[in-house]
């Protein structure tokens, strides 16, 4: 059977939000313009009155809150009704001090029925200190080697793909940009993009059918960072292991 046929469509879009400092109507028209199935938030509310933030988020982008928020340090999981979350949890990374606090979101995905299409969608943003982000990259990437499910991650690494945590993440994962020959497209700053700091990676198992960094009027208003937007195939639900995702 054709790999079109077999698998299961997703549109995923990764975005720093820049914490909503900016246009936050210009925000919501670019997302809601990509029809994406799942966002993945860096720089989300994570402080006082953060779930009323993140469901006001959430709804200005015609989206539901999968998980995150201040467990995961500002990391968001958004779906579509399309998909369905079954589960979430979060990791916090030791707190260098002087530093902002940084963590991780998983969410345990499926796509129509339960058993349909499972997947893991992780969301991450690394420090800016070049001294710690290899080992938050370390804590991240050990705690993606114990998923079994298909992964789908969009993370701010702060640093561009020749960096030692860029290269620990991508390991054993595929750079959707690299996969569609776009890795020339830059991400920030949104004014000038000089850098590709926001990547989407995908699990082998997973196909990256087309990839783009949105830049347009609204994008460039939205916040600091460009946002990345991945159409993909799932594997059939017959092609994931049947045990539950272990952590």
């Amino acid at each position: 059977m054709d790999a079109e046929v077999a698998g299961v469509r997703l549109r995923v879009l990764s975005y720093n939000v820049h914490g909503q400092r900016d246009d936050v109507a210009a925000l919501a028209t670019a997302v809601r313009e990509a029809e994406p199935d799942v966002v993945i938030v860096q720089e989300g509310p994570r402080r006082f009155r953060w779930r009323h933030k993140t469901a006001a988020l959430a709804d200005s982008l015609g989206l539901v809150v999968g998980g995150g928020g201040l467990p995961s340090l500002g990391n968001l999981v958004l779906t579509s009704l399309r998909v369905r979350v079954r589960r979430t949890w979060h990791r916090q990374f030791p707190l260098t001090p002087g530093r902002h606090m940084r963590g991780v979101v998983f969410a345990e995905c499926a796509v129509g029925s339960a058993t349909t299409a499972p997947f893991v969608v992780v969301g991450s943003h690394l420090g800016t200190d070049p001294t710690e982000r290899p080992g938050q990259a370390a804590l991240l990437k050990r705690d993606l080697a114990e998923l079994r499910l298909p992964v789908v991650l969009g993370a701010d690494l702060n640093e561009n793909s020749g960096g030692a945590a860029w290269r620990t993440i991508a390991d054993g994962l595929v750079d959707a940009a690299v996969a569609t020959g776009r890795d020339d497209r830059c991400t920030f700053p949104c004014a000038h993009p000089r850098d590709r700091i926001d990547a989407l990676f995908v699990d082998p198992r997973i196909v990256v059918t087309d990839y783009d960094v949105i830049d347009t009027p609204q994008t460039r208003r939205a916040s600091d960072h460009l946002p990345v937007l991945a159409d993909l195939l799932l594997p059939p639900a017959e092609a994931t292991p049947s045990h539950p995702t272990t952590r």
